[in-house]
C-alpha cells in the first residue's frame, strides 16, 4: 500500500497543479467543436491524477501513467495535448521515488516509446486513420525507413527522459546536500560529546584532588593535633619542682606545631605536587615525645622507596599511630612494625600497628580507615583491620608493593 501524506497542506502545490491541467484539458481537448465521449474524459482525468500523484505517491503515478495508456490504446482515443505532463510524471519518480520506482520509470520510456513506434509501423492506431495530417506525416517516415522509425522513437524518449535525468540531478545533488548535513550533525555531536567528556574528566580531577587535600589535611592535622594534645596532658602530671621536663614538655609541644603548621601549608600551597617527608621514625619520636610508650620493631633489610610509595608509607603510618593515640590506653604500649622483605622474591613492605583500647566498641569508628585504603589502593596495596576482643587489642595491617629487587 503506497505511503500518503496525511497533512493537507503538503497537497497544496498539486491542489493547484491539477486545477491548473484540468481547465487546460477542458479547454484544448475538449472543445466542443471536436465532440466529446466518455473515453476522452477518462483519459484527461487519469492524466491530471497520475502528474497529481508524481511528487507524493510517485509509484502510484507511475502505474496510472501505463493504465490509462493501456485504455487510450484499447478504445482508440486520441492523444491529448494535456498528455505533455507525463514528463512531469518522468520527473517525479526519478525525484521522489524510491529504487524500484527509479528503475521502473527508467524502463518505461524506451518501453513506451517501443510501444508507439510500433503502433507508427504497423499503422494500427484507430485515430491515425481518421486524420489526414497525421497520416501524411506518418507517410513521411515510413518513406524514410530505418531515419524516420529513429525519429519516431527518439522524440518521445527524448521528451521523457529528460525531465527523468533532471529529476535524477536534483535527487543526486538533494541527497549530497543531505548527507553532507548529516556529516555536520555528526562531527557537531562528536565534538560536543569530546567536550562534555573532557569536561567530565576535569570535575572528576577536581573532585579527585579535593578529596586528595582534604584526606592530607586530616592526616597532617590530626596526627598533629593528637600529639599535642597528648603531649600536653602528659604536662599536667609533671612535679611542680621540675622546670626543666616542664620546658621539654612545652618545646616539644612547640615543634610539634610547627612541624604541622609547616605541613598544612605545603599541602595548601602545592596540592598537585609530592609532598616532603620525614623519615618514618620522626612519626615515633613524635608519638613518644608525647608520653606514649612506643616499641618499634624493624625486621629485614630497609630500602629506598619511590617519592609515592613514601608519601603512602608515611601517611598510613601518621594515621595508624593517630588513632592509636587517640584511641589507645595511655598505660598500655604502642606496637609498630616494619617488616622489609629479605627474599629476593617477597615484594611488600608489610607496617603493623597494635594498641591496646578501652572500649573495643570505639575500634574501627572514625579511625581514618576509608583514607588508608584509598591511599593504598591507588598504590596496589592492601590494608587489614582486626579486633581482638580477648586481649582488648586493636591492630591496622597495610601492606605496600615494592616490586622484586
Amino acid at each position: 500500500m503506497w505511503p500518503v501524506r496525511r497533512d493537507l497542506a503538503a497537497w497544496a502545490p498539486e491542489a493547484v497543479l491539477g486545477v491548473a491541467l484540468l481547465l487546460a484539458g477542458l479547454l484544448v481537448d475538449l472543445e466542443p467543436s471536436r465532440g466529446t465521449d466518455g473515453s476522452t474524459l477518462l483519459v484527461l482525468l487519469g492524466t491530471v491524477a497520475a502528474a497529481v500523484l508524481c511528487r507524493q505517491v510517485p509509484a502510484a503515478s507511475l502505474a496510472l501513467v501505463w493504465v490509462v495508456g493501456a485504455y487510450q490504446l484499447y478504445t482508440a482515443t486520441p492523444l491529448l495535448a494535456v498528455q505533455l505532463s507525463v514528463a512531469l510524471v518522468a520527473y517525479g519518480c526519478a525525484r521522489w521515488g524510491d529504487r524500484w520506482v527509479l528503475v521502473a520509470s527508467a524502463l518505461s520510456i524506451p518501453a513506451g516509446a517501443a510501444i508507439g513506434l510500433t503502433l507508427v509501423a504497423r499503422f494500427d492506431y484507430f485515430p491515425f486513420e481518421e486524420a489526414s495530417r497525421t497520416r501524411r506525416i506518418v507517410n513521411l517516415l515510413q518513406d524514410l525507413g530505418l531515419t524516420g522509425l529513429v525519429i519516431v522513437l527518439a522524440v518521445p524518449v527524448l521528451v521523457l527522459a529528460a525531465p527523468w535525468f533532471l529529476g535524477l540531478v536534483v535527487r543526486l545533488a538533494s541527497r549530497a546536500r543531505e548527507s553532507r548535513e548529516s556529516q555536520l550533525r555528526a562531527e557537531e555531536a562528536t565534538v560536543r560529546a569530546e567536550t562534555e567528556t573532557a569536561q567530565a574528566r576535569e570535575i572528576a580531577r577536581l573532585r579527585d584532588d579535593q578529596t586528595r587535600l582534604a584526606r592530607d589535611v586530616h592526616d597532617v592535622v590530626g596526627h598533629s593535633l593528637a600529639v599535642i594534645l597528648a603531649q600536653a596532658e602528659s604536662g599536667q602530671y609533671l612535679p611542680d619542682d621540675d622546670p626543666a621536663r616542664l620546658k621539654q614538655t612545652l618545646a616539644t609541644i612547640a615543634t610539634s606545631a610547627r612541624s604541622s603548621l609547616q605541613d598544612v601549608r605545603q599541602v595548601l600551597s602545592s596540592p598537585d605536587s609530592t609532598p616532603e617527608t620525614r623519615p618514618l621514625d620522626t612519626l615515633v619520636d613524635g608519638v613518644r615525645a608525647g608520653g606514649h610508650e612506643v616499641v618499634l620493631r624493624e625486621l629485614g633489610t630497609e630500602r629506598p622507596l619511590p617519592p609515592d610509595l613514601e608519601v603512602t608509607a608515611y601517611r598510613v603510618l601518621q594515621e595508624m599511630l593517630t588513632n592509636a593515640v587517640k584511641h589507645g590506653r595511655r598505660d598500655e604500649p604502642v606496637f609498630v612494625e616494619r617488616h622489609w622483605p629479605d627474599d629476593a622474591l617477597a615484594d611488600e613492605l608489610r607496617i603493623e600497628v597494635r594498641n591496646a583500647i578501652a572500649h573495643l566498641d570505639e575500634a574501627g569508628n572514625g579511625l581514618g580507615l576509608d583514607g588508608m585504603r584509598q591511599r593504598l589502593d591507588a598504590v596496589g596495596g592492601r590494608l587489614d583491620v582486626r579486633r581482638r576482643e580477648e586481649e582488648a587489642t586493636f591492630t591496622v595491617t597495610a601492606w605496600l608493593p615494592l616490586g622484586p629487587r
